[in-house]
């Protein structure tokens, strides 16, 4: 682990300054987006061509290995964050030598392990599945028998929208859900199958001066392991909205965060919250801050890394984020571009006034339209989130979500 700390408490990236941006994907493409606002120049380093994020901001195309390219970027930034979590040690450690990385190493560091971040986050006293450590069969064998089945194994690292996990419901399944995750060449992690009633998420930003603000707790649908749709307000009590804010700065806290900290929970049938996973970045369920919210997770989060003041993220409408996948983008560009997103009459014969559903699309610039793959997003701001999930279920496009 690299352990050098430039965090400097003081120091202000002011606007006009260039931000370098370690990954050239559709959450670079939305800081930047939000980041040019507020008068600030971008640079990403990214190895495919014409990226999302390249199109709006200057690109160093190549490999997030190359340091050649960590240098470049580094000599062309003010300030550098990244927008996702598998960034090479040896390539985070250099920039943080040759550049400002508030961000740092330390946090990438616990979160690209599952076994260090679940460590990290019972030191900040807030609960997780219970969980084994897996190298060998054996030890597989041992923790089945401790947490019982159902249970996940997962590998220590890599892994997203499901990848890298394995539910292993009957004790036949052990070898081969052993044989298939080590090829990964990583240990894995056994956790206890939580029984939850609904997937809730909260966004929380530390900037380097030690400030925290979190937002609305949003309320996740996932299909085949995927996020369908995001809800805000969650449809939960208050009081576990409060609570769930809390364990998240919390967190964010206790584990000196810069920039934001995505934090996955678990809402059990007893009220009971357990936090699956976290993302050292902006997270596809604060996606419907760019609308509902006075601050943007993007905006927020261009703030923090640069020791701005932090936004206020107050809720200024009910919202449903759902997710446009490749399977999808034929007749939402369709829509888009003939301005039919509903069949007035059939909503209204349904109850369901089709002007209080207002969408707004985010499509991503990617080439290569390819079934399950995140092609976009579209916010529904609405008078309440029932109209906005019924306009979901209704309009079709998302046929094959709907469970």
């Amino acid at each position: 682990m690299m352990t050098k700390n430039l965090l400097q408490p003081d120091k202000v990236i002011a606007p006009g300054s260039t931000i370098g941006i370690l990954g050239g994907g559709q959450l670079g493409r939305m800081i930047a987006l939000a980041g040019t606002n507020l008068g600030y120049r971008f640079v990403t380093l990214e190895p495919t061509e014409d990226s999302p994020c390249g199109q709006i901001a200057d690109q160093i195309t190549a490999s997030y290995g190359d340091k050649s390219a960590a240098r470049e970027l580094a000599s062309r930034s003010d300030v550098i964050t990244y927008e996702f979590e598998n960034v090479d040690s040896e390539v985070a450690a250099l920039l943080e030598d040759l550049s400002y990385v508030p961000q740092g190493s330390r946090l990438l560091y616990t979160t690209q392990h599952r076994l260090r971040e679940k460590r990290a986050i019972e030191a900040a006293g807030v609960p997780v599945a219970p969980y084994r450590e897996v190298v060998s069969l054996q030890d597989l064998q041992a923790a089945v028998k401790e947490l019982g089945l159902p249970a996940v194994l997962k590998t220590a690292t890599g892994g997203y929208d499901g990848k890298g996990q394995w539910v292993i419901r009957s004790e036949a399944e052990i070898t081969e859900a052993f044989d298939t995750l080590m090829k990964a060449g990583t240990e894995l992690v056994l956790e206890k199958f939580i029984r939850f009633d609904k997937e809730l998420s909260v966004i929380a930003a530390r900037s380097p001066r030690g400030e925290i603000r979190t937002f609305p707790v949003a309320e996740n649908i996932h299909v085949d392991n995927i996020l369908h749709a995001s809800i805000v307000p969650a449809r939960v009590d208050e009081r576990i909205q409060q609570e769930a804010e809390q364990l998240a700065a919390r967190i964010a806290e206790s584990l000196e965060a810069v920039g934001l900290l995505a934090v996955e929970l678990f809402l059990t049938g007893d009220g009971e919250l357990y936090v699956n996973e976290l993302a050292p970045r902006p997270h596809n369920s604060g996606h419907y801050t760019m609308e509902a919210c006075r601050t943007s997770q993007f905006e927020q989060h261009v703030r923090a890394v640069c020791n701005l003041p932090l936004g206020n993220t107050s809720l200024m409408t009910p919202v449903v984020m759902v997710n446009v996948l490749g399977e999808h983008m034929e007749e939402v560009e369709m829509r888009l571009m003939d301005g039919k997103w509903t069949d007035n009459k059939d909503q209204e014969q349904k109850g369901v006034n089709p002007v209080s559903v207002v969408p707004k699309v985010h499509l991503y610039g990617k080439s290569g339209v390819v079934a399950k793959r995140k092609m976009g997003h579209i916010n529904l701001l609405c008078d309440n989130v029932e109209e906005a999930v019924s306009f979901i279920q209704q309009t079709k496009i998302w046929r094959n979500q709907q469970k």
